[in-house]
């Protein structure tokens, strides 16, 4: 058993040079790789319960994580997913209250394309757990009152009453929080996900866990180390310079 549990965030599957962007056949690679080291999928809502246990991690699992609702996770991961008996969670941003169809895509962010409600519930029923990650991705830390309470507790009645399930996992969009937007989700979600560098431990805050952004392993040399004992200290290192510029961002603000 572990004491420690990588969450993993990816955003979009596509082979350009953003920040939120991990190319497919790396991911392809990467996913076929760590299955044939023996490593497993928890859902995210899995890893919570060991977490509020107190209980340790099964040794060799992490969590998949996606922001935003591309459409390359359907198109690109969810074939991996599939090949490799994996699971993951989506986090969708829904971009309002507009009229619904099973073919209608997600409003684009930034120009790329997103996921339809045909391809979500398909993912759905195979075992892929949905989120929600607010209504129009803002940074919630910004919002007045009412308006944060809109694009938390809206998006998730929204996804509930298209999919017909409870919706139970969250992410701070920009992974941004604060004491606000904590209290809130606490009041409609079991967990949300940060952006945080780090791995979850047995003393984490299930509502403000910590992931891995796959930024950090977007190379062949980089995502070896997942199954290798520096990939901690890879990551404590990467946090230490990251945590003093969100101090410095956010004593600026």
């Amino acid at each position: 058993m572990a004491d420690r549990l990588p969450i993993l965030a990816f955003h979009d599957l596509k082979g350009d040079h953003s920040a939120i962007a991990f190319p497919p056949d790396l991911f392809r690679r990467f996913m076929l790789k760590l299955h044939q080291q023996g490593y497993r999928t928890m859902s995210l809502l899995e890893a919570i319960n060991h977490l509020r246990l107190k209980k340790p991690f099964p040794e060799r699992s992490f969590v998949i994580t996606f922001d935003d609702g591309y459409e390359s996770v359907y198109e690109e991961a969810f074939p991996v997913l599939q090949d490799c008996g994996m699971t993951a969670t989506i986090f969708l941003t829904l971009g309002g209250k507009g009229k619904v169809t099973s073919g209608e895509r997600l409003p684009a962010i930034e120009g790329r394309s997103m996921l339809n409600w045909q391809e979500i519930l398909e993912m759905k029923q195979w075992g892929v757990t949905l989120g929600a990650h607010t209504l129009t991705h803002p940074d919630l830390t910004r919002l007045p009152p009412d308006r944060m309470e809109a694009e938390i507790r809206d998006s998730k009645e929204i996804i509930e009453d298209i999919l017909g399930t409870p919706i139970a996992c969250f992410a701070y969009p920009y992974g941004r929080y604060d004491d606000r937007s904590h209290r809130l989700v606490q009041q409609h979600f079991a967990c949300a996900c940060s952006d945080d560098l780090g791995l979850v431990t047995l003393k984490g805050d299930p509502f403000a866990l910590k992931r891995v952004d796959a930024y950090y392993l977007r190379t062949e040399k980089r995502f070896k180390l997942m199954w290798t004992g520096l990939f901690p200290c890879y990551i404590r290192a990467l946090s230490i310079p990251r945590g003093i510029r969100r101090f410095v961002q956010n004593g600026l603000r």
